[in-house]
């Protein structure tokens, strides 16, 4: 039943939808940056492999397990930072972050040994830990559930942009530094001049970021009130709806937030296998120019770019939720299968691929509308965390696999099978959520 208080003060539905439009301009374009810059530093160690591995005599399962030890720090912190930011709000804790992590991911250039490469992963994968389950959280206090379809997909298509652009840029900065200047290789300038600007960008969110809504300068009395109420409704309605309690005791016991970190986990076993081993698969088709592999690697993210924005603004326009995330998935088990069959021809693959990554990344930004339509705001934090945290178990799992089968066969065919069938896995148990906690 709903607040008589808050339904009495609601305000003419055109001074919320301003609001709206605000916080959308003032919040998304800032972040989508920072989170361009997250994925791109976490991911470019893909490109950086194509020279690395030679200069350093390391194996692809040497690359596989460096590219996904990333995660163990990651899962091991995701958690506790998200329970950080909670308590000392985003605007300090995502700076510290940001600072953090690009620091570390430019110092990636000093790689020598397997050991150092080793090392440097696990503490990035720490640093990152808490941003992008913080980002989730944030939306939550800004953004009531009916309106976090297409928000969570403008602020997540800065992953296939980081691939479209980050591809071409990442095989232009191999080609031109391939002649070792300043003393250091195109892999280690790459690694450098992709971690400087979070550092700028972790320094410009503590002068930029408000933590909520009643410290937004750039809101009117008005507005601000017609947004807290409209969350106020939203956390009332999950609250009557939600099969989670409150407190971080009740969210690890609660068998359907590990089930949703479990098809996270889906998701993201096809999302990683895109990531970091695109590149290589390219090259695989003959291409041996870094520019050429660069530019190739960016059709699926362009494809996907797209793709993500339309689904996104067809789930809040139809209130739906499960199937615009089981259908992506299934499309991303259409693609892996696609290239797998079809190894020898470059066109197909590239086809497979781009469908793959459409549907593997479309899969990921509607998957937050679930967990977050249901978890109450007490709860959201710890739940949020936990189930990014078993999702991001897949980003140690699936680097490696298929690094490990790549070595074995010479080929990573039978790796793309064995993704589909985790994606296949991932749909059907979407399809086990009640559709009356998520459909709004």
């Amino acid at each position: 039943m709903s607040n008589p208080s808050i339904a009495a003060r609601q305000p003419a539905a055109s001074v919320l939808e301003g609001a709206y439009k605000k916080a959308t301009w003032h919040l998304i374009p800032f972040i989508f940056v920072c989170y361009f810059f997250n994925y791109l530093d976490r991911v470019n160690v893909g490109f950086a492999k194509l020279e690395m591995l030679d200069a350093l005599k390391l194996s692809n399962t040497v690359y596989g397990l460096g590219a996904g030890i990333f995660f163990i720090g990651y899962v091991l912190s995701g958690v506790p930072s998200n329970l950080i930011l909670h308590k000392l709000g985003a605007r300090r804790w995502i700076a510290v972050m940001m600072v953090a992590w690009g620091a570390l991911s430019a110092c990636m250039l000093f790689v020598t040994t397997p050991l150092s490469f080793y090392v440097l992963r696990f503490f990035t994968g720490v640093a990152e830990a808490g941003f992008f389950p913080g980002m989730v959280l944030y939306f939550t206090h800004w953004f009531p559930s009916q309106k976090r379809g297409q928000v969570m997909a403008l602020f997540m298509s800065a992953i296939p942009i980081s691939g479209l652009i980050g591809g071409p840029l990442s095989g232009w900065m191999l080609a031109h530094f391939s002649a070792g200047q300043g003393g250091m290789m195109g892999w280690q300038w790459l690694f450098l001049l992709q971690g400087v600007p979070t550092v700028l960008l972790g320094i410009g969110v503590y002068f930029y970021l408000n933590d909520g809504i009643s410290q937004a300068s750039w809101l009117n009395a008005d507005e601000k009130r017609a947004m807290q109420d409209a969350l106020a409704a939203d956390e009332q309605q999950r609250r009557s709806t939600s099969t989670v309690g409150q407190s971080f005791g009740d969210v690890i016991r609660n068998g359907s937030v590990w089930m949703l970190g479990v098809i996270y986990f889906c998701i993201q076993m096809g999302v990683y296998a895109i990531n970091f081993w695109l590149p290589s698969i390219i090259k695989s088709l003959g291409y041996q120019s870094a520019v050429t592999v660069g530019w190739l690697s960016a059709v699926p993210y362009l494809f996907a770019a797209v793709f993500m924005i339309w689904a996104g603004r067809s789930a809040d326009r139809h209130g739906e939720r499960r199937w615009h995330v089981t259908a992506p998935m299934l499309m991303g088990l259409v693609g892996l299968t696609l290239a797998a069959n079809f190894s020898s021809n470059p066109v197909i693959v590239i086809a497979g691929l781009s469908m793959a990554t459409m549907g593997a990344l479309a899969a990921l930004s509607m998957f937050w509308a679930l967990p977050a339509a249901f978890l109450g705001s007490a709860a959201a934090a710890g739940g949020l965390a936990l189930i990014n945290s078993l999702g991001q178990i897949a980003g140690f799992v699936s680097p490696f696999l298929v690094g490990w089968i790549k070595d074995a066969t010479d080929s990573t065919d039978v790796a793309l099978y064995i993704l589909s069938s985790v994606m296949l896995l991932g749909a059907i148990l979407v399809l086990r959520v009640p559709a009356k906690l998520v459909n709004r």
